[in-house]
């Protein structure tokens, strides 16, 4: 069923706004794939964040034109599924895991703004550790130095204690 000039333009609207606020586009070939898998795909980038949306390659060209992500509409060509997420990571690691466990599903290209990858840059980014992961390994750098001063004041007392402890056990004895 083909949508009316109404429907597409809102359609290029909602995607507009999703590219707006992206930070990386992902997309897939699905072919073959059943529907139960593209449903567990779903699911998973709904709990990361990612929107994924299989679209008409030539809304989403008019949506990505003039945007960071225009290089990518050489790329879509064929049966296409878009992941777009704000995280420069989500959306390359949740298709990537998928693509691992279903041979039928294929990475084909990927963006960040400005930058169109092929296949095996869309893999090495969703290897690198997303936001939050890397907002806490910088929070516990950051947290060390200060834990490992207190740990060394609080040792004065200790060891202050544990002498006095020592004497009074010899004095006892």
């Amino acid at each position: 069923m083909s949508l009316n000039l109404e429907e597409k333009k809102a359609v290029v609207a909602e995607i507009s706004e999703q590219v707006a606020q992206a930070q990386s586009i992902v997309i897939a070939e699905y072919r073959g794939l059943p529907v139960g898998d593209m449903t567990a795909l779903r699911a998973q980038a709904r709990k990361s964040g990612v929107y994924l949306r299989v679209l008409k390659n030539t809304l989403v060209r008019r949506a990505v034109d003039g945007t960071p992500f225009s290089g990518l509409a050489d790329q879509m060509v064929g049966p296409l599924v878009f992941g777009i997420s704000a995280d420069p990571v989500a959306a390359a690691k949740v298709l990537n895991d998928f693509a691992k466990a279903n041979d039928k599903f294929v990475i084909k290209a990927g963006s960040l703004p400005g930058k169109v990858m092929d296949v095996n840059g869309v893999k090495a980014l969703a290897t690198l550790p997303s936001r939050e992961e890397l907002l806490s390994k910088l929070l516990g750098t950051m947290q060390a130095p200060v834990a490992q001063f207190v740990r060394t004041l609080n040792e004065v007392p200790t060891k202050f204690v544990r002498g006095l402890a020592a004497v009074r056990d010899k004095q006892a004895a």
